[in-house]
């Protein structure tokens, strides 16, 4: 093995053969560029001094810019330290499960990539890395990830992913409030996915669509003779929540109102133009329904304040 200042040195784990470990070499002890190697790591921006193992592998400077390993800078921004944020979609292919779930929490809570990196003690590279590469960090990274997003180490690992929502604890002094309409409407935002309640010749029926709210009504995509279909002709209720199991907090949001099929051709083509919701489901889903609350309430559930 031989490395040159500026070199990275990956340390990969040894079952799944991703990364583990990312730093860059700042210092060499012997002429030839042989071990060991001071090392500043990524996730912790510490310098250490490495003798690599079996399971290290030194990415040259030269293979940087072609390489589909190599970590894509997340930057920072000289006076505020905010992160670079990259494109929309950027890293979906090879970000790996923990890298994908940092991601889409740190959006949803509006935190740039400095700022998480701030808050997780880790260096902006290093996250960015993360975000977008098949990674297995260490767990002193995970838990300090975990404290920067106000989630736990088991949910950035996708534990519980297939068990149903509240089983956490519940707050010790709970407050239960109202929410006003333009409180639901900020919680319904611009698309997500939420349940739309029809009645069927089986009975009631609830299923979670993929909608939008366009021109303050409620659209969602799906395909003739489905049970969502059943909502056009019809009053209906619309449901949205959000829980947050780590802080035993969240929120619903109900709207109620007729539905209606949109066919008139312009009406469409603005929908397909503004309306974010393509179908988890997949297939032909041509049919657009749109939902104009008549009736929109919410509640809301949080620390008391004391």
């Amino acid at each position: 093995m031989r490395a040159h200042v500026g070199d990275h040195l990956v340390v990969e784990s040894p079952v799944t053969g991703a990364t583990r470990r990312d730093g860059e070499i700042i210092g060499l002890h012997h002429e030839d560029g042989t071990p060991p190697y001071d090392v500043r790591w990524s996730d912790t921006d510490e310098v250490t001094l490495v003798f690599p193992g079996p399971d290290a592998r030194v990415r040259h400077v030269a293979q940087e810019a072609g390489s589909p390993e190599a970590p894509r800078p997340g930057g920072t921004d000289g006076e505020t330290g905010a992160g670079t944020e990259a494109p929309a979609g950027a890293g979906a292919s090879g970000s790996g499960d923990i890298g994908r779930r940092v991601a889409t929490e740190r959006r949803r809570q509006g935190l740039t990539r400095g700022e998480t990196a701030r808050r997780a003690r880790m260096a902006p590279d290093y996250l960015a890395y993360l975000e977008e590469h098949p990674a297995d960090p260490s767990l002193a990274s995970l838990v300090r990830l975990a404290a920067a997003l106000g989630t736990s180490v088991a949910a950035l690992r996708g534990g519980g992913i297939d068990l149903p929502p509240g089983q956490g604890h519940a707050l010790l002094h709970p407050e239960l409030r109202d929410l006003g309409p333009q409180e639901c409407r900020a919680r319904l935002s611009t698309h997500g996915v939420g349940r739309v309640a029809v009645s069927t010749p089986d009975g009631p029926a609830v299923v979670p669509v993929n909608y939008a709210v366009v021109d303050d009504a409620i659209v969602f995509r799906t395909a003739p003779g489905s049970v969502p279909a059943r909502a056009v002709g019809a009053d209906v209720a619309f449901e949205v929540d959000h829980l947050d199991e780590a802080m035993s907090q969240g929120w619903s949001v109900l709207a109620v109102g007729p539905a209606r099929a949109v066919t008139e051709p312009e009406a469409v083509r603005r929908l397909v133009e503004h309306a974010h919701t393509e179908p988890w489901a997949g297939g032909a889903r041509e049919m657009w329904v749109a939902i104009r609350p008549t009736r929109l309430t919410g509640r809301r559930i949080g620390p008391a304040e004391r």
